[in-house]
């Protein structure tokens, strides 16, 4: 909500379109999250600047392994580091400025990279994802959502704190 706050014309877009699809129902429900793209755009970024594990599980290598040209030797603790991942340069277009737009249209596939992947990913990821877009949803649906007085976008800070968890 702080980063929505923080860029209104966004928020004002989303609570748009949650607006004109759920209409005067008083609730939004799973079957309207399909019909949110932009919306799901907005998660997804939220997501990809703001994961809520910024280090996925640690996971240890069972062989010898050359990746990017480091070497990795057996039983080595890996970590990987989602965080940078959605920060990196290389491969998001001014990766520090929220900007949903860059999920809609897009081949760009950020499915889920917050809870793992391949055999151990978190098998309650779908339901997760689900409850956190009916409530936020919800939410925006609901409440007008502006800034204190005397408040200017400005003031937001949204510089993260290092550490296991971002806060």
């Amino acid at each position: 909500m702080t980063t929505l706050i923080k860029n209104p014309q966004i928020l004002n877009k989303v609570q748009q379109e949650i607006k004109s699809v759920v209409g005067k129902k008083g609730t939004v429900v799973e079957d309207d999250i399909h019909k949110l793209p932009y919306f799901k755009a907005v998660v997804k970024e939220t997501l990809r600047m703001f994961p809520p594990a910024p280090l996925l599980v640690p996971k240890l290598t069972t062989k010898a392994s050359i990746v990017d040209g480091y070497e990795i030797e057996p039983d080595t603790v890996v970590y990987v580091n989602v965080w940078a991942i959605g920060r990196d340069p290389d491969f998001w277009e001014n990766p520090n400025e929220f900007l949903p737009e860059r999920f809609l249209n897009s081949n760009v596939d950020f499915k889920g990279q917050d809870f793992g992947s391949g055999r151990r990913v978190c098998p309650g990821m779908a339901l997760g994802i689900a409850e956190v877009e009916v409530v936020l949803a919800n939410l925006l649906y609901s409440f007008d959502w502006d800034l204190p007085a005397g408040m200017v976008e400005d003031d937001v800070d949204l510089d993260c704190l290092p550490g296991a968890v971002t806060h």
